[in-house]
């Protein structure tokens, strides 16, 4: 299993809406930390369980869903984490 389908089926614990996830490895290669092994990826998720909570409690929710891939295959993750309500705010003149 590729590690990109290994962090969406963990993801899919927080019920997303939306998820899109990209890995920018190949971009970092030679990169210090990239020696040490783990990937670079960017993560655009909407869940509503991200709803009534700042950034820092949305990542942490990613985080705990990632368990240990973070310390492992992942070395570095760039997060978009919105709740449904901020997507209909953003769309609104």
């Amino acid at each position: 299993m590729s590690v990109v389908t290994a962090i969406e089926q963990k993801l899919a614990a927080l019920q997303p809406s939306r998820l899109e996830l990209t890995d920018d490895s190949a971009k970092h290669a030679g990169h210090e930390g990239a020696k040490g092994g783990g990937g670079h990826y960017s993560l655009t998720i909407v869940s509503p369980q991200f709803s009534g909570k700042n950034t820092v409690a949305r990542h942490r929710l990613i985080y705990a869903a990632l368990g240990s891939m973070m310390q492992q295959q992942i070395h570095a993750l760039a997060i978009r984490a919105y709740a449904p309500d901020d997507l209909n705010s953003l769309s609104q003149p």
